[in-house]
């Protein structure tokens, strides 16, 4: 249907065209194609970050570790099949992780978001000592309320090593420093550059996610690992885990709750770690299990039984409500990043 005509201006009764309203049609110009690859600001976005970042770190840690192996093999005398057996070969793994990881994230925060190193979360910054020992003693204490649920029911029973106070003290003593190192390898590659950077684009709910599961996936296949308690447990220490992290912005509370958890849980009370018994051989407490499994974890160790999981929510929600822990003064990227 079509409208009456409007007189012409001036009175001379001329009918003017009727005018169309114009089809606002937007046709995508080539430059906005770069949004799958650029945010608004022109900045490569989360997802590509993460890529490089994960591609660079897998090239680099098979080109560390093929180092570490030379080198101790050449330090040792040992050949690689001596080494693989020993628990040098554990050394080399998480040094090589560590190394990769620290290099690796330096570099994408350096290179890709024009970050100093003191965004890596790794920094003496005020208050770090404080985060540390604050996350040491609560690791060790949330693994000993696992332990304490498992005594209480009766699931696990616990006796003092008769190995004597020479092996004991070793035992404590050099196992501290390789879950020193396991934890500080563990943290720099999953609470590092792949959970920072995504916490910097405001998904750090995908950060937690995408962390949390590959770490859980990544103990699956550790001696006796439980398919359900295993997966669901490691997962939510990885939640545990990037809850410090967020709550700081530093790396000093997650590697104190990490380092402290396996070095009681091995060391200190006897229990496998992830299924793993050899790194203390003379620990100061003997466990012996008496089940049920579901419960105290079985042979995989308290960390595959129910136990583990209520310990894990109560640490977890104490750490995301306290307020004794220092939050850092992490520098940000100049502009918010997609």
């Amino acid at each position: 249907m079509s409208l009456p005509a409007r007189p012409a201006s001036g009175g001379q009764g001329q009918a003017l065209p009727l005018q169309k309203s114009p089809v606002n049609v937007r046709i995508p110009t080539f430059m906005e194609a770069y949004n799958f690859f650029l945010d608004r600001n022109g900045h490569l976005r989360s997802g590509w970050r993460l890529a490089i970042f994960c591609t660079a770190f897998l090239i680099c840690l098979q080109v560390t570790q093929f180092i570490l192996i030379l080198v101790l093999s050449a330090t040792l005398h040992l050949s690689s099949a001596q080494l693989s057996n020993s628990l040098w070969f554990v050394v080399s793994g998480h040094g090589a992780i560590l190394i990769s990881s620290l290099v690796v994230g330096l570099g994408c925060g350096a290179l890709i978001e024009e970050l100093p190193f003191a965004a890596l979360g790794c920094s003496l910054h005020q208050g770090w000592w404080k985060n540390l020992l604050i996350g040491s003693l609560l690791g060790a204490a949330s693994l000993a309320l696992a332990a304490l649920l498992t005594t209480l029911t009766r699931g696990v029973r616990f006796s003092f090593d008769p190995a004597g106070a020479r092996l004991i003290g070793q035992t404590l003593a050099i196992s501290i420093l390789v879950f020193w190192l396991a934890a500080a390898a563990e943290e720099m590659l999953f609470r590092g550059y792949p959970l920072q950077t995504l916490t910097r684009a405001n998904l750090a709910w995908l950060g937690v996610l995408l962390t949390s599961v590959p770490f859980a996936a990544a103990h699956l296949n550790n001696p006796h690992a439980v398919p359900g308690f295993t997966f669901v447990n490691t997962a939510l220490a990885g939640l545990w885990l990037a809850v410090a992290y967020l709550r700081t912005r530093s790396l000093w509370l997650p590697f104190g709750l990490h380092w402290s958890w396996n070095w009681a849980q091995a060391s200190v009370l006897g229990l496998p770690v992830s299924g793993i018994e050899r790194i203390a051989p003379a620990p100061l407490l003997k466990a012996v299990n008496v089940g049920p499994d579901w419960f105290t974890g079985g042979a995989y160790g308290i960390e595959g039984g129910a136990a583990c999981t209520i310990a894990l929510l109560v640490s977890t929600v104490i750490i995301w409500r306290t307020k004794l822990f220092v939050r850092a003064d992490v520098p940000k990227a100049k502009e918010a990043r997609g």
